[in-house]
């Protein structure tokens, strides 16, 4: 229950360099290259904020930095398009979460806020499951459900119910309570700060527990939607919900039990005291019926949703079809975006290799997202192949395709290989995505055979 000398200097030692200092002007240099004894100070301080039950004003102070969501070149910004990110103390924070790791678990369906999972994993479990029912012909009907301003209005009470239901000691609960209820903000503007306000709902965006506390307040809406027997099964696995963070997808095989199910996650919803946002919450169809006209579902305020031919989700484009295919149209749009923006500031000084190192950097990941979760066609290569062409061809003042090509090889910039690297990433982690496969293959040999050729294209 304690926290001892070698848990606060490993969180310390852990901690980057070149962050954001806190409210106090505190920075993670200032700890680490401070004396040794500062370490058994944190540690008999944070000791006795378990024993007394009692934490300063103070601790419970912080800044927030409005982050813009949109591009303001492209529109004017409201007060809705700015991200609050708060910065405040996390060695305390890092020290809950290392020693109480334990009480932070959730559902193998989220996978928001864990180590060595990301979006790509979420996208290929999504993509394996209506893959699965469309080699059956059988046509998946798909809800990617938004929460309404997720973040900054969890119920801190029935986040303690939560915690409760986990039996975490009451004394850290204690503690919890008091955080919660001393926590109190202002907001920065470059040099210029507000006056404090109380927080009296919603978690700190940037906060080193504000993650795990948003994961296990909305838990129980996977358990729920897992427990009401509804949606698709890859064998006796139940495939019908998957979420990242606040961002959930509803999978079933017909429209009536896509309404039950969205049902059943709304009332979920609504007993965390949050809800759908109905203006961004949106139906498709995949699959060998995905023609067909079907009756539009609704909410439970009489709100209707809308069947669209394309769906974002987790920042990848679904499309509607026989067949499960995303779309890179944005991602190009993006990619010629960033490259325009660095070569109208470098492109008339800096050399051809300085451009295709930054257009390597900073443009291509950004094109090549999800891309190892996604169906790769030969159209698709070509087309993203013919997007980097063009921007050669702009570079070495449209040259033939024939000295892009060798260009690009002598600089080892080859499109391709990069698609293959992200493909082989998604393989690094399987936690979630070997228990897909085993549910995928009717028997064991072929569940073998599949593990060994994936081991095989990884080396």
């Amino acid at each position: 229950m304690e926290f001892d000398i070698q848990l606060i200097d490993s969180v310390v030692s852990d901690m980057n360099n070149g962050k954001a200092a806190g409210l106090g002007g505190l920075s993670a240099e200032h700890l680490k290259y401070s004396h040794p004894l500062v370490i058994n100070i944190l540690s008999k301080l944070f000791n006795l904020f378990i024993h007394t039950g009692y934490l300063p004003s103070s601790f419970g102070a912080g800044y927030t930095v409005p982050i813009p969501k949109l591009d303001s070149r492209l529109q004017a910004l409201s007060v809705n398009d700015f991200r609050g990110i708060s910065i405040s103390s996390v060695v305390s924070e890092h020290a809950v979460l290392i020693r109480f790791a334990d009480y932070f678990s959730t559902s193998d369906h989220q996978f928001g806020f864990k180590k060595n999972l990301s979006c790509s994993h979420a996208i290929y479990c999504v993509r394996s499951a209506i893959e699965h029912y469309i080699d059956n012909k059988s046509t998946v009907n798909i809800c990617t459900a938004d929460l309404s301003k997720a973040f900054d209005r969890m119920n801190h009470f029935v986040l303690f119910i939560k915690l409760m239901d986990r039996k975490l000691s009451i004394q850290l609960l204690n503690l919890f309570v008091l955080w919660f209820g001393i926590s109190e903000t202002c907001v920065r503007w470059r040099s210029c700060d507000s006056p404090f306000f109380k927080l009296i709902a919603g978690v700190r965006q940037g906060g080193v527990l504000s993650p795990y506390f948003f994961a296990i307040f909305v838990d129980d809406i996977v358990n729920k939607i897992l427990d009401c027997n509804i949606g698709c099964y890859v064998r006796h696995m139940c495939v019908s919900v998957f979420m990242y963070a606040d961002d959930i997808i509803l999978l079933c095989p017909s429209v009536d039990g896509l309404q039950r199910l969205l049902r059943v996650c709304e009332r979920a919803i609504e007993d965390i005291d949050m809800k759908i946002n109905a203006s961004k919450t949106v139906c498709m169809r995949i699959g060998p019926r995905s023609d067909a006209e079907c009756a539009g579902l609704t909410l439970s305020n009489g709100a209707q949703l809308v069947w669209v031919d394309t769906c974002k989700y987790l920042g990848v484009y679904f499309v509607r079809g026989r067949y499960f295919r995303c779309t890179f149209e944005d991602a190009k749009k993006k990619f010629f975006s960033s490259f325009n923006a660095v070569y109208s500031k470098i492109g008339r000084f800096a050399s051809e290799e300085v451009v295709v190192n930054l257009l390597d950097t900073k443009c291509i990941a950004p094109m090549l997202y999800g891309i190892e979760a996604c169906p790769v066609t030969s159209r698709l290569k070509h087309s993203l192949d013919f997007t980097v062409t063009r921007v050669f061809m702009k570079i070495l003042c449209r040259p033939t395709k024939t000295l892009c090509w060798s260009v690009r090889i002598s600089l080892a910039f080859c499109l391709l290989a990069n698609v293959s690297l992200f493909v082989l990433r998604v393989f690094s982690n399987v936690l979630f995505v070997l228990k897909i496969y085993c549910a995928m293959f009717s028997s064991d040999e072929q569940f073998v055979t599949r593990v060994k050729s994936i081991s095989v294209s990884r080396k």
